[in-house]
């Protein structure tokens, strides 16, 4: 039997603020930078935006757990279309606070080839109306914003001029509710009149935020708490975070097992299972950012990203090691330690064969150190989890590097997938994801 995934602090942080000067705690703050979001993608902002032609305000169809979330969508028609007629519905996927619409369009049409038109003006060139679902609270629970996606698609069902069927999917996070909203309809034998699902990036059997950078995140909150918006520690916080990470941590020093750290991934998973764990009707296409060779970028497990030495002042954050008992991730010293933190039998996620988010990059920025360029990104949603490998969700880490290439039908709980040529950045458009996305639409 596995050994079970867990973190070890073995000098607590909750006593820094008494154990050291003003003084040196404010050195230590300043050292972490600035406490911006560094666990998501920002919106982009370069390119033009095609105005909608229509905008829905969604209400979910029934609140989760006592809340009731809201979005909107904003619907663009085919070339010639005059009202809706073949709905594709791309769903936003994770970050604080409301969906920028506009920002999405710009990121999933942004060219990924000169010469070729972006990705949604392709669609729509295709006879296809392109309709980007946003939610109002991107980093609340999954099921509450699923609710939203039940009542986009109920809304796409009743303008539809004509018959054919959805296409209905999101990016990262967006793929996972509307896979939850998919398979909750048919539980509850709700037509939803949708023949293909697709996820773009989205993880599956969970997601990978080093765990010392989590912890970074909560004792730089210890130490100058944030005003004027959300920080790094809140967003980890958050309940989508705990829902979609396979690892998580609560607390600067908390110390245990890290798949299990979380209640509401634990329901959510439960949740998933009751309403079907994947909907059934649709044909399911999934999209992955990384390889599907097993060869994940070149970051060495155990290897030091950042070890800055600053007089007495010690801040050390390693690569995550693969594998081992007490495993040195990261260290905090005014001579003596302050703060150190240890993983046991957490395999080697940093390096994984996936999609990328640049974690350590946005850190090193914050802080204002230097960074070796293949060290600023790491893998966030591992291949092996945006292709939904038949794995247990808790129990998957023996398999991050395995070779995707001739995987049997039954090892995955998609009906085809693609992963890209090379690692790129999680959710972003390229060119073997968006040419063999087009043609399995092509016959739609």
């Amino acid at each position: 039997m596995a050994q079970e995934p867990r973190i070890d602090v073995e000098t607590r942080a909750s006593g820094i603020e008494s154990s050291l000067t003003s003084e040196q705690v404010e050195r230590i703050a300043d050292a972490l930078g600035q406490q911006g979001v560094w666990f998501a993608a920002p919106p982009e902002r370069e390119g033009e935006a095609r105005p909608a032609d229509q905008i829905w305000d969604l209400v979910g169809d029934r609140p989760h757990q006592g809340q009731t979330a809201t979005g909107r969508a904003a619907v663009h028609l085919a070339e010639g279309h005059d009202a809706l007629t073949r709905p594709l519905i791309l769903a936003d996927g994770f970050n604080y606070g409301p969906s920028d619409l506009d920002a999405l369009w710009r990121h999933f049409n942004k060219p990924y080839q000169k010469g070729v038109p972006g990705f949604l003006d392709q669609l729509r060139t295709m006879g296809i109306d392109v309709v980007l679902l946003g939610f109002d609270q991107r980093h609340i629970a999954i099921q509450a914003n699923a609710a939203v996606a039940v009542t986009a698609v109920l809304r796409a069902i009743e303008e539809r001029r004509g018959d054919d069927p959805l296409v209905v999917g999101g990016a990262s996070m967006g793929g996972i509710v509307t896979r939850y909203a998919l398979a909750r309809m048919e539980n509850e034998r709700i037509d939803h009149q949708t023949d293909k699902y697709f996820s773009f990036d989205s993880p599956h059997l969970g997601a990978w935020i080093p765990l010392v950078l989590q912890q970074l995140a909560y004792l730089h909150e210890a130490l100058a708490p944030r005003s004027g918006g959300p920080g790094q520690a809140e967003l980890i916080r958050s309940p989508a975070a705990q829902q979609l990470l396979w690892g998580w941590v609560d607390s600067a020093d908390y110390s245990g097992p890290v798949t299990t750290s979380s209640a509401l991934r634990k329901e959510f998973l439960e949740d998933l299972r009751r309403v079907g764990w994947f909907p059934m009707r649709p044909y399911k296409l999934g999209l992955a950012n990384g390889t599907g060779n097993g060869t994940g970028p070149d970051l060495p497990p155990g290897t030091p990203v950042f070890d800055l030495q600053h007089e007495a002042l010690q801040l050390t954050a390693r690569i995550q090691p693969d594998g081992g008992e007490l495993q040195n991730v990261g260290t905090v010293r005014f001579g003596a330690p302050v703060w150190t933190s240890a993983t046991s039998h957490v395999r080697a996620f940093d390096g994984a064969p996936g999609g990328t988010l640049d974690s350590w990059g946005r850190l090193a920025d914050a802080v204002g150190l230097p960074i070796q360029d293949r060290f600023r990104a790491s893998a966030f949603v591992p291949s092996v989890s945006a292709i939904a490998l038949a794995r247990d969700p808790f129990q998957w880490q023996s398999d991050l590097y395995q070779d995707l290439g001739d995987l049997p039908k039954d090892e995955t709980f998609l009906d085809a997938f693609c992963c890209d040529a090379t690692n790129t950045e999680h959710a972003s458009v390229s060119r073997p994801l968006i040419e063999w996305f087009l043609e399995q639409l092509a016959g739609w």
